[in-house]
């Protein structure tokens, strides 16, 4: 192991000395930084990410013991990652076995947009998990309050509720808000399309309101003057859903226009729309 950081160390050295083959060799640590950038992508959820600190921490460890001259732990070291590598292999097979059948079903083009569209495609479950929630709560007439953050940060309203850093799901939603569990009575804040934080108080409205609006109400319209957070409002008495924006609340809105809604404020609709404008120029080339 330590042989092969020998030679990346000796490979910068020659790169950098040969002016005429620099930009080829830019080129070269560009692909690999690309390279690593999705390995990273791809293993930072799953158990890999773990070990990969661990053998960071061994790697660094090796380049101590090497500098310190300590003969017996740079052997140790030396031997612990030559057959960790191994281990690793092995022990993660089925996600490198997963990874490699998707590339293999959708070819090099899957790699070029796999950052953007696991992206893309987490937004729109978490807006379509997000939705269900809401259809189902102004079902059953259960009240909810949904703060989702965009460009101002709300940790300081986040830091009055619970911390969660959870992943948004139907179950989990409506779970917070039935009405006999600890944190109903709260909003729920959602950053970067995960629920951060949960029983959270928000500021009120000092405007005059309708006198049908609730505490709820006031809040989700309270929060949408200080910042520019979308806040969906599920009414406990009529189940009606609402959208606070910028101090404005919009009434009765159906699942279909909630979804279209936060796609729209999320420019999901527009990603979609360069997608597909990129797919029919493929088409009429090939009819060419």
């Amino acid at each position: 192991m330590s042989e092969f950081f020998n030679g990346v160390i000796t490979f910068f050295q020659s790169t950098f000395s040969s002016p005429v083959l620099l930009v080829f060799d830019l080129l070269d640590i560009a692909l690999i930084s690309v390279f690593v950038y999705f390995v990273i992508r791809f293993i930072r959820d799953t158990r890999a990410a773990q070990l990969l600190k661990g053998i960071v921490l061994l790697v660094v460890l090796l380049h101590v013991t090497k500098q310190l001259n300590l003969t017996a732990s740079m052997y140790i070291l030396n031997q612990v990652l030559e057959f960790g590598v191994l281990a690793m292999l092995i022990v993660f097979q089925p996600e490198l076995r997963a990874g490699l059948e998707r590339v293999g079903r959708k070819g090099l083009n899957s790699i070029s947009k796999f950052g953007i569209d696991s992206e893309t495609n987490e937004k729109i479950k978490a807006i379509n998990e997000l939705c269900d929630a809401c259809a189902n709560l102004s079902a059953t007439k259960t009240g909810a309050l949904i703060v989702i953050e965009k460009e101002t940060k709300l940790g300081d309203i986040a830091k009055t509720g619970i911390e969660l850093d959870a992943a948004i799901s139907k179950e989990l939603v409506m779970n917070i808000f039935y009405p006999k569990a600890p944190l109903h009575d709260g909003a729920i804040i959602i950053r970067n399309f995960r629920i951060i934080a949960g029983g959270c108080f928000l500021p009120l409205s000092t405007r005059n309101v309708a006198s049908e609006l609730g505490t709820r109400h006031r809040a989700a319209i309270g929060v949408s003057e200080v910042s520019d957070t979308i806040v969906i409002v599920v009414s406990e008495e009529t189940g009606i859903v609402s959208i606070a924006s910028g101090g404005d609340l919009t009434r009765r809105v159906t699942p279909e226009a909630l979804k279209k809604y936060l796609e729209k404020a999320f420019m999901i609709q527009k990603h979609e729309k360069k997608k597909d404008i990129f797919s029919r120029f493929r088409k009429e080339k090939r009819k060419k």
